[in-house]
């Protein structure tokens, strides 16, 4: 049967959701089995979130076969599951381009597709959105379901709490379905998650059902009867050790827990919701990787890959070895610092792998935190440590730092806390996006009193900026850009850089060319090929946006042209921070350009491309010298 079903391509014949709606459960089973294996054959060449979205898979399948999209809503939380959604709606000719340039995006996004909800990318959102689509929909008089799909690493997140509060008060009709698998992108934390995870899945319990099970089944005539109503107890008995109480607090009706990868039983769950009034919680547990051996056995390394083996999980094999990445860096350094430390304090928000910081929690677990998805609570209980005579270093990613900017401002730049930010992925991050592009982290944090901010042309330049950073009595952010290093030497002892110092790294006389972090290397290349033409331009590795060297403003001067290059956006950042610094010192005769990103959401893409395509790399940096020396 499983063979002819797979004979029938049924995922040829899906071309919108209503095509589901003919199907047995088996061939939506079997339907199940090939979204799986185009996901996993697209994510191999790709790169994108292969475990969640393999986690998913049945549940989006009987979503769209019981409700009615796009005239129901479905919103997808964080987005990281929605492979199978754009799949089903449409886009299988397309999704071999997703994350590609010109392709379609590894995220929802309402310009994209009619069944795409709302933009999302971020956690923890879908609750508040979904509760005000229904809100309008309401005031609208128009009848539709509105459903927030939200995994239980999202629920961490106060703002998840701050919906369900609201939804709960106003009563309208919203359906939240909960996607349990326990993890976000790392195994979940804290006291909610432990709560949420109270399953009857011990060994004794386990084994117990398995002989159950074959018991029944072996009894002739009655046995399958008598085993469906075992099952049904058994659901009935789980609710007592799961969270129904909790959110029935929060005036939910509950439903579950359902298994998530059993199509009859989430149909059934899903349509009793259907027919509900109020809002209503479906709480489905799922297997994160489910379906692909190496990511149900490592779900964290796969929540987010590059290309790989299908056959082994494993990357390509690249020759030479590559340099080590600004994260692994970062991470190691921690490590060593922390060894002469013992006051030196890690943090995380549900991120310890991608922001390098498993080493340490390792090496000195009574000295690190996952607080879950929750960075502003990271940044405040960072504020806490410090108050106490501790060196805490949160770190976050630029992108998501976002979502903590009045603690930045209030809890640690207010009181002039000696609190350190390590941004990774500033500025762009390629595939994921404009979602994920740290481009704002210059912009957003340059304005605030008492801080210091800086960034790294190299990786080396790296762990003295972090050792530099614990010397100061006050916030400090580094700033450094997703992965790979330059592949210069490393220091073997650290240094303090001179706090507001630029380093000069090559003399001119034709044009000033002030770059920071990733752009200084790209600056240096450009300047030697400028050189050829018999272009003489001096190079300033910047290191430190506030506090500002006037030095770059004189160098400007002394050439009468400064080049200022930045991965940031041009609103905000280091160009228009020179502006105003020429401004303040009454500098006149020199001649300013800013070269950095433009005012739009920048799109997804290779990296490599996206920089060539706004003119930050060497031959992008060259063709603005030229045309600035050029113009009178």
């Amino acid at each position: 049967m499983k063979e002819s079903l797979k004979e029938k391509n049924i995922l040829g014949r899906i071309n919108s959701p209503a095509d589901l709606k003919g199907l047995s459960v088996r061939e939506m089973e079997a339907l199940a089995q090939e979204i799986r294996e185009v996901i996993i054959e697209t994510v191999s060449r790709t790169g994108g979130h292969l475990a969640p979205n393999l986690g998913a898979v049945e549940l989006t399948i009987a979503l769209h076969y019981v409700f009615d999209a796009p005239r129901d809503k479905i919103i997808w939380d964080v987005g990281h599951q929605s492979y199978a959604h754009k799949l089903i709606t449409g886009r299988k000719d397309r999704f071999h381009t997703l994350r590609t340039y010109g392709g379609i995006s590894g995220f929802p996004k309402r310009s994209e597709s009619p069944y795409d909800t709302f933009d999302t990318g971020h956690s923890s959102t879908s609750i508040s959105a979904g509760l005000g689509i229904s809100t309008a929909k309401a005031l609208l008089g128009e009848k539709c379901k509105v459903i927030s799909v939200i995994g239980d690493g999202s629920m961490t997140a106060g703002m998840a709490f701050e919906g369900l509060n609201q939804a709960g008060e106003t009563e309208k009709d919203l359906i939240v379905v909960l996607n349990d698998n326990a993890m976000s992108i790392s195994p979940n934390v804290g006291a909610f998650s432990s709560f949420l995870s109270r399953k009857m899945t011990g060994k004794r319990f386990i084994k117990f059902r398995k002989e159950l099970e074959n018991f029944l089944t072996s009894l002739p005539g009655v046995g399958g009867n008598i085993l469906s109503l075992a099952r049904r107890w058994e659901d009935s008995m789980l609710t007592l050790f799961t969270p129904g109480m909790l959110f029935e607090a929060f005036k939910f009706k509950y439903i579950g827990p359902i298994n998530g990868h059993r199509l009859d039983p989430l149909i059934e769950a899903l349509n009793n919701a259907r027919h509900l009034e109020g809002p209503v919680l479906v709480h489905v547990l799922t297997k994160k990787g489910k379906g692909y051996e190496p990511a149900e056995k490592d779900p964290s390394h796969y929540h987010g890959v590059g290309s790989f083996e299908i056959q082994t999980g494993s990357p390509p094999k690249k020759e030479p070895q590559p340099p080590p990445s600004y994260t692994d860096v970062f991470g190691r350094t921690m490590v060593t610092l922390g060894e002469r430390d013992e006051k030196l304090f890690a943090i995380t928000a549900a991120m310890p792998e991608g922001t390098g910081l498993t080493h340490f929690a390792r090496a000195f677990p009574d000295r690190f935190l996952d607080v879950g998805i929750a960075e502003q609570h990271a940044v405040t209980f960072g504020a806490g440590l410090a108050t106490e005579g501790f060196r805490p270093v949160v770190a976050i990613y630029s992108t998501f730092l976002q979502r903590a900017y009045d603690q930045i401002i209030h809890d640690v730049c207010l009181p002039n806390l000696p609190v350190v930010f390590a941004i990774d992925r500033g500025g762009l991050v390629g595939e994921d996006g404009p979602t994920h592009h740290g481009h704002f982290d210059i912009t957003y944090l340059r304005s605030l009193p008492n801080i210091t901010l800086m960034a790294p042309k190299d990786e080396n330049e790296l762990q003295h900026m972090l050792f530099t950073a614990l010397q100061q009595p006050g916030p400090v952010a580094v700033r450094y850009p997703r992965g790979q290093g330059v592949g210069v030497a490393m220091d073997t002892e650290f240094k303090a850089l001179p706090v507001g110092k630029v380093e000069i790294i090559k003399e001119g006389r034709d044009l000033t060319v002030a770059a920071l972090g990733a752009m200084v290397h790209p600056a240096l290349q450009a300047a030697e090929e400028l050189e050829k033409e018999r272009i003489s331009a001096c190079v300033v590795n910047c290191r430190f946006v506030k506090p500002l060297d006037s030095r770059i403003a004189e160098l400007g001067q002394s050439t009468g042209r400064l080049l200022v290059v930045e991965e940031n956006a041009r609103q905000g950042g280091l160009g228009g921070a020179i502006l105003e610094l020429c401004n303040d010192m009454g500098i006149e005769g020199i001649r300013i350009r800013r070269l950095g990103l433009p005012d739009h959401f920048v799109e997804h893409g290779p990296l490599a491309l996206l920089r060539e395509k706004y003119g930050l790399c060497s031959s992008g940096i060259v063709r603005e010298a030229k045309d600035f020396l050029e113009r009178a």
